[in-house]
């Protein structure tokens, strides 16, 4: 007979390993399913943002990180720079840390199996339904039966358990592609490009260099897709961002990149509801990924530790608690953040104009640091400044131009491609 655990987790990234880390410490009987064998990478900035670095020291968790990343800069279409300055907040630090997803995932899915949380290796391909309409168990390729009395899906942006559970409607989520590779560099700050297509019309993503480990930095170009998930060849944009780094003198003119890896993102909670029933989606399979700069890993860590604590305060209402939840936690920022993108980039030209701006020399003195708080995500949670009064004006304006709607709504797509960039999480 096949064991049954209190709760199943698919999924052993970031957002999984947390989940099944707070449960199982609290003494709950945690699977964590995973079709890959640790360690194993992923496609990402391996960029921590200051929520996700709280989250791990709450929690207590020590990660073999390659240094702290605090400000940022940002590249108009230009060429001109922006420093954006980081803040420590009321509820988070002022940097965040820069750790590849091969030792990141690793380590805590080590950490959550060392709680008492019980490694599976499964591909999901199958879910059993009970009478209630509730999952009763997730199914294996090879005939597995992972019963819990709730599951939780942090099983990436396509996830198989949303899917197959009714939950992912592919036409209302807002998509994009993101690639990556490693490239020898020192790099001092993290550095975004913000690129135009052709001349004074925006391009529908950017680019980003960040500081890596060992000489190594990470290097990549992400795009948005719409509400249409279709193939986005991005590796001759990424040879031309490679060199037009080598021009600008951060990249050796000389430098060649690894190995290439890509994956799909899904922003801006779109195409899921948090929650339905007794299956709970955290991070990237709730869509999660800031659709202003493409951070997904502080997300996807926040989500699963509602998940897990929304379970923890009772399972029979862990769905509409955890949905809640996610409303005030990431509500107010990612539906206006997402009607803002949207926006700009119905206009390609105006948006153009506009990055140039805010990164002229005079302006971008006077703005860098709401640009910093507001495209960050760290309004709720900012210390008092001018800077932050600002950033929470521009959240206010950019939630009423959405709509904002209710918890557990769906929110409407938006009609113009590539209206997201490309996730740095």
């Amino acid at each position: 007979m096949s064991p049954r655990f209190d709760v199943t987790v698919v999924g052993a990234g970031p957002a999984g390993s947390i989940a099944a880390l707070v449960l199982a410490r609290s003494g709950a009987r945690v699977a964590l399913v995973d079709k890959a064998t640790f360690p194993r990478d992923k496609a990402c900035g391996d960029l921590v943002g200051p929520r996700g670095v709280q989250v791990l020291a709450d929690l207590g968790l020590r990660v073999p990180d390659a240094g702290q990343g605090s400000d940022l800069l940002a590249v108009g279409p230009s060429g001109r720079r922006s420093r954006l300055p980081a803040f420590t907040g009321r509820t988070y630090p002022g940097h965040g840390i820069i750790v590849p997803r091969l030792a990141l995932d690793h380590a805590l899915r080590e950490a959550a199996v060392q709680a008492g949380a019980v490694p599976v290796r499964a591909r999901i391909t199958a879910v059993e339904a009970a009478r209630d309409s509730r999952v009763d168990a997730v199914i294996s390729s090879d005939g597995q039966r992972l019963a819990g009395d709730v599951i939780i899906a942090a099983d990436g942006a396509l996830s198989p358990v949303a899917r197959l559970a009714g939950m992912l409607d592919s036409d209302t989520a807002l998509w994009g592609f993101a690639i990556r590779a490693y490239v020898p560099a020192e790099v001092p700050l993290p550095l975004l490009v913000l690129l135009d297509a052709s001349p004074w019309r925006i391009y529908p993503g950017y680019g980003w260099l960040f500081p890596g480990e060992k000489g190594q930095a990470n290097v990549g170009i992400g795009v948005g897709l719409g509400s249409r998930r279709r193939q986005a060849p991005l590796r001759s944009d990424l040879a031309r961002l490679v060199a037009l780094l080598g021009q600008q003198g951060d990249l050796n003119l000389d430098a060649q990149p690894g190995p290439v890896m890509g994956g799909w993102l899904r922003m801006g909670g779109t195409g899921t509801p948090p929650a339905a029933g007794n299956v709970l989606l955290a991070g990237d399979a709730a869509g999660l990924i800031n659709p202003l700069q493409g951070e997904g890993i502080g997300p996807a860590m926040v989500s699963a530790r509602l998940a897990a604590e929304a379970v923890l305060a009772g399972p029979a209402r862990a769905g509409p608690a955890y949905a809640e939840a996610i409303e005030a936690e990431f509500g107010p920022y990612l539906a206006g953040a997402t009607a803002l993108q949207a926006a700009l980039l119905r206009r390609p030209r105006t948006t153009s104009a506009v990055t140039r701006l805010l990164t002229a020399p005079v302006v971008r003195r006077a703005v860098a640091g709401t640009w910093s708080i507001y495209w960050n995500g760290l309004v709720d949670g900012a210390r008092p400044r001018p800077s932050a009064w600002t950033a929470r004006a521009v959240q206010i304006l950019a939630d009423r131009l959405a709509g904002h709607r209710l918890a557990g709504q769906p929110r409407a797509p938006a009609e113009a491609p590539g209206q997201a960039p490309a996730r740095t999480p």
